[in-house]
């Protein structure tokens, strides 16, 4: 029998070639009767010195003529429509690429030769775009992974852990310009420490009197973050140094034991006003800073604020992200009830809680186009997003007393067949702690909403751990523990 892989051999020869040979073809196939009509025409009058025709003859020459045409109009009518296809399957596959304003722009266009041009000039454009804005990833990867490096280089200076908490909550909120105050002994004045995407020169000093009608003040007072909308020329703080606030503005107090030791500003958003949930993460990690800050001012427990400080980073970048926000709490929670039903001590209980919390904390470096991006990611994202656990892992490796959460924190990507990352460890290599956190992870993306699906009912979770269990990539007693104790609830 035939291959019927093979198809029509001469119909795959056609349709394989290009558009042009395909015009070349039809054009000469469409050309032998009129050329052959005119040579007869020519032969009976060099021969017989006239044009000598029946009208049979002649009925019979204009039957084959026409059909000649027809067949030319069709087929050609056939290759261009192939064009058109093309051109309509392009600009559909483009409207999750490009802008809802040039899907219009071409839409409007007729000419289907300058719709494939402008087709392909946009992806160019968008592709050079995604380029860059993979490059700028980097660099600002590599900038935050500088001062992490420098601040465990000198761990008597909290200022590097200053400008990292600065720079990282302020980019969290879609801010442009991020200040830390701190105030004076008496706490009658409030200076500026360190600033984010403005010009300061720290040589010069700038304060501003905790007097009462103030921002500052208020905040003291309110004990909890203001939002103002518009900065009123009248309000006499903010007159001197216009470049350091913009509207719309945050002011969180840093307060410990309800004194306020300084204060974080994050202006000049540009896509809309701050929400509320905004005014929570920042008041949350200004408690976590004004810790930090006085652990620092009395040398005691510096590990410790260390820890504080990340822990606040990991949830500002869980909390930016409306698809994953509250996720390290989740994850945490799934490990400690899957521990408990297992039987584990109360200190792998801790390391599993603590590590859950901190397992997304290389996602600082990722991009916010690429972690909600709707739909697969390309290779080059992929490549970026892969290395967030070992961007985790050498935020805190250094720190001795935080050593045994490196294992999870590196590993939680793993899968029992080798298949996972960063590694690739299989099998025994994947330590019974990291198996727990793995489990735990999937089953919070698969139950939650995400940028390209919404989320999974219970069941319909419980039956996808069981493929992958199946497929060996999860430790099979794991899942079923995760099942029967979310089952319970």
């Amino acid at each position: 029998m035939p291959d019927k892989k093979l198809g029509n051999p001469i119909s795959g020869t056609i349709d394989n070639i290009s558009i042009l040979r395909k015009f070349t073809i039809l054009f000469l196939l469409m050309s032998i009767i009129p050329i052959c009509i005119l040579f007869y025409f020519y032969v009976q009058i060099s021969e017989k010195g006239a044009l000598q025709i029946s009208a049979y003859d002649f009925n019979l020459t204009l039957t084959f003529v026409m059909l000649g045409v027809m067949v030319g109009y069709f087929s050609m009518r056939t290759v261009l429509a192939q064009l058109i296809e093309l051109s309509n399957a392009n600009k559909k596959a483009l409207e999750d690429v490009l802008s809802p304003d040039k899907i219009r722009e071409l839409s409007h266009e007729e000419n289907e030769i300058a719709v494939l041009a402008q087709s392909f000039t946009a992806i160019t454009d968008k592709m050079e775009e995604s380029v860059r804005s993979l490059e700028l990833a980097k660099r600002t990867l590599q900038s935050i992974m500088d001062k992490v490096g420098q601040g465990i280089s000198n761990m008597e200076n909290i200022d590097t852990f200053l400008e990292l908490i600065l720079e990282t909550v302020t980019e969290a909120m879609s801010g442009k310009i991020g200040v830390l105050l701190l105030t004076d002994k008496e706490r009658k004045n409030a200076w500026v420490k360190t600033v984010y995407g403005a010009d300061y020169h720290e040589g010069k000093a700038i304060h501003f009197p905790l007097e009462e009608g103030t921002v500052f003040y208020n905040a003291v007072e309110l004990k909890k973050p203001l939002m103002i909308g518009r900065l009123s020329g009248e309000i006499e703080e903010f007159k001197r140094n216009k470049n350091l606030f913009k509207a719309p503005m945050i002011c969180a107090p840093l307060l410990k034991k309800d004194k306020a030791i300084g204060f974080i500003t994050v202006s000049g958003r540009t896509n809309g006003e701050f929400e509320e949930n905004e005014s929570n993460l920042l008041f949350n990690l200004a408690s976590q800073t004004a810790i930090a800050i006085e652990n620092s001012r009395l040398n005691k427990d510096i590990e410790k604020t260390y820890f504080e400080t990340i822990s606040a980073l990991a949830l500002a970048v869980d909390a930016k992200d409306k698809y994953s926000r509250g996720h390290l709490d989740r994850v945490a929670g799934y490990s400690v009830q899957i521990a408990r039903k297992m039987g584990l001590d109360e200190d792998e209980i801790q390391t599993l809680r603590a590590a859950a919390r901190l397992h997304d904390l290389g996602k600082i470096g990722i991009p916010d186009e690429v972690l909600g991006k709707r739909g697969a990611l390309n290779e080059q994202e992929w490549e970026l997003m892969r290395r967030h656990p070992e961007i985790g892992e050498s935020i805190i490796k250094p720190i001795h007393s935080l050593n045994h959460l490196c294992d999870i924190i590196r590993h939680h990507h793993e899968k029992l067949d080798g298949s996972g990352y960063p590694d690739g460890f299989r099998g025994e290599q994947i330590a019974p702690l990291v198996r727990i956190t793995t489990v735990a992870d999937i089953y919070d993306a698969l139950t939650t909403d995400r940028p390209y699906r919404d989320q999974y009912a219970k069941e319909k979770a419980f039956e996808i751990l069981r493929e992958m269990k199946d497929a060996g990539l999860l430790d099979p007693d794991i899942v079923e523990v995760l099942i029967e104790a979310q089952s319970d609830g």
